[in-house]
């Protein structure tokens, strides 16, 4: 499995770790991985071109001897091919497999790697900016040039040690998963920029994806996207993962660039990839492009910051609901902005604070009107601390637009963990409990229940999931008697034990300095008192 190929690619960060942060150094690896997988993958694809489809690769000197000769004889007619099925060619000088070969003669320079990511990056939209974060004059590679040419060099062998076609399947896609979420890990707070945990995420997937196992293609959408891996989990609860198509916006350009790698490595050809760089409360999803999806799934930042501005009140996402989002919690712009872009036929999940349950004011109003509508399907409290860099208590937040119904399914999850020393994990069991619940969709004693509109009403349209899902554990009651017989059996213990060293101190020989402490302890073996 796995195991093997994400410890080899974790080791390989010892050589940057104690030069900077988690948040810095990941960067470096996450974009050198990607380029050795692409230069390897063209390694690959030159060696079938000439000799058949093959299951077993000879070495890569053998690969890398094919290409070579091929590109003597017709260095043309080997770009033209490789860029048709690769959708990219990395010329044979800018092979991550040349620079290990050039490192191991100490001829290795940065500038030449820094060639190689600038000509793949002039390769099309899919490539452009990728390698922006990847600052190889950084002094914190190097005080000087020598330096920072060994700390890559280093690396660069680290890596190309580990061979990432070894195994099958979505293998690699999964072991740079791995990579990110152990940055993620080490990153604090800068954490929640990219990354969810794989456990929400597998439960925002596989309830998003009831009842829409078989559609293709199919289409799903995160506005905030990371890394990515919120939106890749849903493959593994669909018939056709390879029709899915990908939409995805993200605010910050380096956690963009990572999303665009991370899909690339689980195998997400460029048709089916529709990512942007962009603000998406700001700046509304391109209306050129689709913009109805039949999933959509978000974890944004909790509480942030917006503008609130009065033109959004006339903007399409928020107008029906004639109040916005408040300027210091733009909480529920996220959620409608989601909810704008859902399918009728689709489902949403989004992961918020618990505050969107109770708030009142432009919330209040906000929130009465989806349950109005019946678009809240289910409220799920998540445990605290499960999340990297905040320890706040989350829930995700079901949404459909045609539902039978208005009433609404809350799941109180929030005990159901295993504790770790700094961070709380969801376990197999607990993520599998959640989503049998909501398929249920019954009454579950202090765990969930199905509460009617008019019981929501009743409730002034407060969520608070205390006042669905009475979680309080009475304890048992105090049995006086048996406290009252173990306080007296303690008691005649004491009095036992007292008598005896009395009893050990009298045999005691008593002398002229030994008297005083001899008095004394007895004083103190009988409440203070002489007999």
């Amino acid at each position: 499995m796995a195991a093997g190929l994400e410890q080899q690619l974790w080791a390989a960060a010892d050589i940057l770790r104690g030069k900077m942060d988690a948040s810095e150094y990941k960067n470096y690896l996450l974009g050198l991985v990607f380029y050795k997988y692409l230069s390897d993958a063209e390694l690959r694809e030159a060696y079938e071109q000439e000799n058949g489809k093959i299951t077993v690769f000879p070495a890569r000197d053998v690969q890398y001897k094919t290409l070579m000769d091929w590109y003597a004889e017709d260095a043309t007619e080997l770009a033209e091919i490789i860029q048709l099925q690769k959708g990219y060619f990395i010329p044979p000088v800018h092979l991550f497999y040349t620079y290990r070969q050039q490192a191991d003669r100490y001829e290795f320079n940065l500038t030449d790697l820094q060639a190689g990511f600038n000509e793949l990056e002039r390769q099309g939209n899919q490539f452009q900016g990728l390698f922006a974060d990847i600052d190889l004059n950084s002094t914190k590679l190097g005080s000087n040039a020598q330096q920072r040419n060994v700390t890559i060099t280093e690396v660069l062998r680290a890596l190309d040690e580990i061979d990432l076609f070894a195994h099958d399947g979505d293998v690699i896609g999964d072991a740079y998963e791995y990579l990110i979420g152990q940055f993620a890990a080490g990153a604090g707070k800068k954490a929640g920029e990219f990354y969810t945990p794989q456990a929400v995420s597998r439960i925002i997937s596989e309830i998003t994806a009831i009842g829409q196992e078989d559609r293709a293609p199919f289409h799903i959408y995160d506005p905030t996207m990371g890394s990515g891996s919120l939106m890749l989990n849903i493959r593994r609860y669909l018939l056709h993962p390879q029709q899915v198509h990908y939409h995805g916006q993200e605010l910050n350009t380096t956690t963009y660039n990572l999303a665009r790698m991370n899909l690339i490595l689980h195998g997400v050809d460029q048709d089916r990839m529709n990512l942007n760089n962009g603000d998406t409360l700001d700046a509304d999803w391109p209306t050129e492009e689709p913009h109805q999806f039949d999933a959509v799934v978000m974890n944004p930042p909790y509480s942030a910051k917006w503008s609130a501005a009065d033109k959004f009140l006339s903007d399409q996402r928020f107008e029906r609901f004639g109040k916005l989002a408040p300027k210091s919690k733009a909480d529920f712009a996220f959620l409608l902005h989601s909810f704008y872009h859902l399918k009728d036929t689709g489902t949403m999940g989004i992961v918020l604070p618990h505050g969107v349950l109770f708030r009142g004011a432009a919330e209040g109003t906000i929130r009465q009107a989806l349950l109005e509508m019946g678009a809240i399907d289910a409220v799920i409290a998540l445990p605290a601390n499960i999340f990297y860099g905040t320890s706040i208590p989350t829930i995700v937040i079901i949404l459909k637009k045609q539902r039978d119904t208005r009433d609404v399914l809350f799941i109180d999850a929030s005990n159901d963990f295993e504790k770790q020393k700094n961070q709380n994990i969801l376990l197999p069991e607990h993520i599998e409990k959640i989503v049998s619940a909501y398929k249920s969709r019954v009454d579950i004693d202090k765990y969930a229940h199905v509460a009617s509109f008019e019981e929501i009403k009743e409730n002034d349209f407060n969520l608070n999931i205390p006042r669905y899902v009475d979680t309080f554990e009475e304890e048992d009651p105090i049995d006086l008697v048996q406290v009252s017989d173990d306080l007296a059996k303690v008691e005649a213990d004491i009095e036992t034990t007292q008598a005896e060293l009395l009893s050990m101190i009298d045999e005691l020989a008593v002398t002229e300095d030994s008297e005083a402490i001899i008095e004394a302890t007895k004083r103190l073996l009988v409440g203070g008192h002489h007999e």
